[in-house]
């Protein structure tokens, strides 16, 4: 009776032991502010090598905004689009393009571009460290494809960085 009662008492009491005795807290990478200011400006250089005035943005790993960047003669409605495109990379951890592709094939994920701040259009990168998204950055002015190289561009300057 007693060995049962301790049982019984241990089942009831064990999800109220201390996680703190074999939890440490969560690590997670994120990207520096002066990480996102040098993805953002070399996304807006290729896109200015390449003829175009854009704009730039970076989000966290939480989808918030780090840097919003255009050249001189780039819309607040390319600022707009950057941002939407970064948030949709970082929240489905997938290029934009790739995105765009995958919910228009498949009828079941099409729903997935009426949630809010999303947006379907390329030109949105995830920012990894392996498997890990740590933010996103996205590029709007120029052409689709133009975008989503000049995005890639911005993630690849600081491609050591996310090793």
């Amino acid at each position: 009776m007693r060995t049962s009662l301790a049982v019984v008492a241990l089942v009831i009491l064990a999800p109220m032991l201390p996680a703190a005795q074999s939890d440490g807290g969560v690590m997670q990478r994120s990207s520096s502010l002066a990480m996102a200011k040098t993805i953002a400006e070399a996304t807006l250089a290729e896109c200015k090598a390449k003829g175009y005035n854009t704009a730039a943005a970076v989000v966290d790993r939480a989808g918030d905004v780090l840097v919003l960047l255009r050249t001189e003669q780039a819309t607040s409605q390319m600022l707009e689009m950057a941002r939407r495109k970064a948030y949709t990379a970082r929240m489905f951890r997938v290029p934009t393009k790739e995105f765009q592709e995958r919910t228009l094939s498949d009828p079941a994920r099409a729903a997935q571009r009426d949630l809010h701040d999303i947006l379907a259009l390329s030109g949105g990168i995830p920012i990894q460290v392996g498997t890990d998204t740590i933010g996103a950055v996205g590029s709007a002015g120029s052409t689709l494809d133009v975008d989503d190289a000049c995005a890639r561009a911005g993630v690849a300057k600081v491609a050591e960085l996310l090793k």
